[in-house]
C-alpha cells in the first residue's frame, strides 16, 4: 500500500519544481520569470532552514525514526532531498543563464572582468579602492584568529592563501553590506552591471597583500532555523523577551547547506566543512548568483517595458457592499464573502474603523499571525482601544520569520491599551478570526469574520484568499467561546457550527468523509471537493483512500505538498489532484462535502496537515447563505477547469500540465476579469 503515499519533503520539492517551471516558461513575461527564479531560490532557503534542519535534528536524536507514510528514515529522506535539489539546481542554472542572455536585448547585462575593457577595469579598481575596500573586514584564519562565524544566508569570499614559506591559510571576506550597492553600473557601458561580491572577489589579491591566492570562491551558508519555542520556554521569563532572544539564537544555529560559486579543491571544501561541522554531501556549487534579490532592482529599471511584466491588476471594489452605508448594517442584512486579490480588502478595513468609532461596539477581538509592516489593521485596533473599546488581540509570536514584526506590533498594541495575548503553550494560533461585539438596548449582537489568510494588506494583493463576514448569532457565540478559551490559555473542546482545531476540526472532517462513504455504500451519489495548500495528515489521507475505494468522487486542488498519490487502481482511482501555480499564490482553503441539497461548504485557515488539524488553533466556518455557496462552487469549478496554470498529478506521482482541446481557462485571470466586469456594472 506504500505506493499511494508520497514523502512530504519530496512532494514539497515537486512544488518548488512547479515554481521553477514558471521561470522556464516562455508564456510568462521575461521579468516575471526572473521573479519565479528568485522565489524558487528563497523557497529552497526556507526549506533547508526548516525542513532539512528538522530532519538533521531528528536523525541526531534517533536514526530509527521514520516518515509515517513512506517509512523513509531521516537519513534516507535527506539523501533523496540532496539528490533532487542538485538536479533542480542544474535546471535553475540553465534558466538563469537563458534569462540573463535575453535581458541583454533590453539593454541590461551582468558582466565580469572577462567582458570589459581597460577603461572599465580601471574605473572598477578606483571604485573598489574608494567605495568598498575601506568598508570590508577580512579575516585570516590561524592560531590566533579562529574561523569566523558566518551569518545565515549572507555572502562571503573564501580564499586559499599561500604564505612566503609555502604554508596555506584561509582568508574570509564578508560581502553582504547595506552601505555599498550590490549592483555597480559601468558609466562607459550603459546598462552593464557588476555584482559587488564579484568585484571584491576579483580584487582579493589587493585585500590579502603578501599572500599568493591559490583559490577563491563566493560562499553562502544556510543555517538550521528549526527551534521548538515551547520546549525551551521557561515560565519565569517574559514571553515576548524570550521570543526576541530566540530569534537571535536561531541566527547562530548549525549550518545545513554550503553553496559555492566556483569549483574548489576537495581538500579546501573538506576544511570548510570541518570548520562548519557540515557533511560535505551538503555542499552545492552553482552558476547562479548565491542571492537573486538584485533581480528586483533590474526589474525596476525595466518598468517602462510593459511587455516584460504581467498586465496591471488592481483589487476591485466588490458589488456586495454599497458606498455610504454602514458596513455593519450591510453584513446584518446578509452574509458577505470577499475573494482576494480580485476583490479589495477595503470593506474589511472599513468594518474595523467603523467598529472603532461605533458607540454600540463593546469589544473587538482578533487573532493576528502575520501582518503588514505598515498595518492598517493594527492601526484600527489601536484607534478602537484609544476610543475606549475593549480590544483583545492574540499576537502569535511564533509566526515563523515574522516574529520580529509581531513583537514590535505587540508592544504598540499594549501601549495603546489593548489586551495582548501571546499564544498558547503547545499550540500555535494560526486561525484568522475577528469578533466584534455590540450591545443595542438589551440585545447583544455579533459580527464575526473568518478568513483563510492573514490580516495583511500587502499579501491580500498577492495571495488568493477568502474573507467571510456574518452576523449569525450562533457563530458569534462560538467565536466568543474561542476567544474566552484563548484568554485563559485553553483550547475549545466542543463546537456545533465552527470547526476549531485542535479538538474540533480533524474529527469533524473525518465524520463528514464517513458520511460520504456511507452515502456511496447506500448507492447514493457522494462527493468531496477540497482546496488546500497542503495535504499531509495521515488520518485524513487514509480516510480519503477509504472513500475512494467506496466510490466517492474526490476532487482536490492542492497547491503544494500532497502526500496522497491519486489515480491508483483499486486504491485512489476516484481521486483527482490538481495544483495551480501562477501569478498569485493560491492560499484559500475550501472544504466541500456532499451532493445536492446536503452539500456543505466551509472556508478555513487550516490545511490538512497534522500540524494544522491537531497542533494549532485553526477555524473553519460553514457557508450557508445560498448566493455565497454558489459563489464558492463556481470558483471551485473554474479552478477544476483550469488548463493554463494547472498541473495534474498522475499515479506515478509526477505532475503534468493539463492539456486539452477546450477553450483556454486561466482561473486567476478569469476571476480578475469577472471582478473588473462586476465593478463596471456596479458603477
Amino acid at each position: 500500500m506504500s505506493t499511494v503515499y508520497m514523502n512530504r519533503e519530496l512532494s514539497w520539492l515537486k512544488f518548488n519544481e512547479r515554481v521553477l517551471e514558471e521561470a522556464e516558461s516562455s508564456e510568462v513575461p521575461l521579468c516575471e520569470r526572473l521573479t519565479f527564479a528568485s522565489i524558487y531560490q528563497t523557497n529552497l532557503d526556507e526549506f533547508f532552514m526548516v525542513r532539512v534542519g528538522s530532519l538533521i535534528d531528528q536523525m541526531l536524536l534517533d536514526e530509527t525514526i521514520k516518515d509515517n507514510k513512506t517509512m523513509l528514515t531521516s537519513k534516507e529522506q535527506i539523501s533523496a532531498i540532496l539528490s533532487q535539489v542538485r538536479s533542480l539546481n542544474g535546471r535553475r542554472d540553465a534558466v538563469y543563464g537563458d534569462l540573463m542572455k535575453q535581458l541583454e536585448a533590453y539593454g541590461v547585462k551582468l558582466v565580469d572582468f572577462r567582458q570589459i575593457g581597460k577603461e572599465e577595469s580601471s574605473y572598477l579598481e578606483k571604485y573598489f579602492n574608494a567605495e568598498i575596500a575601506p568598508l570590508i573586514s577580512p579575516t585570516v584564519v590561524g592560531k590566533r584568529q579562529p574561523f569566523p562565524f558566518l551569518r545565515n544566508k549572507e555572502i562571503y569570499i573564501v580564499a586559499v592563501l599561500e604564505t612566503r614559506n609555502k604554508k596555506e591559510r584561509i582568508g574570509i571576506i564578508p560581502c553582504t553590506n547595506t552601505v555599498f550597492r550590490r549592483l555597480i553600473e559601468l558609466p562607459t557601458m550603459k546598462g552593464s552591471f557588476m555584482l559587488s561580491e564579484e568585484l571584491i572577489l576579483h580584487f582579493v589579491p589587493k585585500v590579502f597583500k603578501g599572500y599568493k591566492i591559490k583559490a577563491k570562491s563566493l560562499i553562502r551558508v544556510t543555517r538550521n532555523a528549526d527551534i521548538d519555542a515551547d520546549a525551551l520556554y521557561d515560565e519565569d521569563l517574559d514571553y515576548r523577551e524570550f521570543m526576541a532572544d530566540l530569534i537571535k539564537r536561531r541566527k547562530k544555529l548549525c549550518p545545513v547547506r554550503l553553496e559555492l560559486s566556483r569549483e574548489m579543491d576537495g581538500d579546501v571544501v573538506d576544511a570548510l566543512c570541518k570548520y562548519l561541522k557540515l557533511d560535505n554531501t551538503h555542499v552545492f556549487r552553482g552558476e547562479t548568483p548565491l542571492d537573486l534579490s538584485f533581480v528586483f532592482e533590474i526589474q525596476d529599471r525595466l518598468r517602462h517595458r510593459t511587455e516584460l511584466f504581467y498586465g496591471k491588476r488592481v483589487p476591485q471594489k466588490t458589488p456586495q457592499f454599497k458606498d455610504g452605508q454602514s458596513i455593519i448594517s450591510q453584513i446584518e442584512e446578509e452574509d458577505k464573502l470577499l475573494s482576494y486579490p480580485y476583490e479589495s480588502i477595503r470593506p474589511f478595513l472599513h468594518l474595523l474603523t467603523e467598529a472603532a468609532e461605533d458607540k454600540d461596539v463593546l469589544s473587538i477581538k482578533m487573532t493576528l499571525y502575520r501582518v503588514a509592516k505598515q498595518s492598517k489593521v493594527v492601526e484600527a485596533l489601536i484607534e478602537a482601544a484609544e476610543n475606549g473599546k475593549e480590544v483583545v488581540v492574540l499576537v502569535e509570536l511564533r509566526a515563523r520569520f515574522d516574529e520580529e514584526n509581531n513583537i514590535e506590533w505587540s508592544r504598540r498594541l499594549e501601549a495603546a491599551g489593548c489586551q495582548v495575548i501571546y499564544g498558547l503553550e503547545g499550540y500555535k494560533v494560526h486561525s484568522k478570526l475577528c469578533l466584534i461585539t455590540r450591545k443595542k438596548g438589551e440585545h447583544v449582537e455579533y459580527i464575526t469574520q473568518v478568513g483563510t489568510g492573514n490580516y495583511n494588506e500587502k499579501t491580500s494583493r498577492l495571495y488568493t484568499d477568502l474573507s467571510f463576514m456574518t452576523s449569525n448569532v450562533d457563530i458569534g457565540i462560538e467565536a466568543a467561546n474561542v476567544f474566552q478559551a484563548l484568554s485563559k490559555g485553553e483550547v475549545i473542546e466542543e463546537t456545533a457550527h465552527l470547526m476549531v482545531a485542535p479538538h474540533c476540526l480533524q474529527n469533524k472532517v473525518l465524520a463528514l468523509i464517513d458520511r460520504e462513504i456511507a452515502s456511496a455504500n447506500n448507492g447514493q451519489q457522494a462527493y468531496i471537493g477540497l482546496k488546500l495548500n497542503s495535504l499531509t495528515d495521515k488520518a485524513i489521507i487514509d480516510k480519503l483512500i477509504e472513500a475512494s475505494k467506496a466510490g466517492v468522487k474526490i476532487d482536490m486542488i492542492i497547491r503544494g505538498i500532497c502526500c496522497l498519490i491519486p489515480g491508483i487502481k483499486g486504491e485512489t482511482e476516484n481521486i483527482r489532484v490538481l495544483s495551480i501555480v501562477g501569478r498569485f499564490l493560491e492560499h484559500s482553503r475550501i472544504y466541500i462535502f456532499g451532493c445536492g441539497e446536503r452539500r456543505e461548504y466551509y472556508i478555513a485557515s487550516a490545511d490538512y496537515m497534522t500540524r494544522n488539524t491537531v497542533r494549532r488553533v485553526e477555524v473553519a466556518a460553514p457557508i450557508t447563505y445560498g448566493p455565497l455557496k454558489a459563489k464558492l462552487q463556481e470558483m471551485f469549478d473554474v479552478m477544476l477547469s483550469d488548463n493554463v496554470q494547472a498541473r495534474e498529478e498522475g499515479p506515478d506521482g509526477i505532475y503534468v500540465r493539463v492539456l486539452n482541446d477546450l477553450p483556454a481557462v486561466n482561473s486567476q485571470e478569469l476571476f480578475y476579469q469577472q471582478a473588473y466586469q462586476q465593478n463596471v456594472k456596479e458603477e
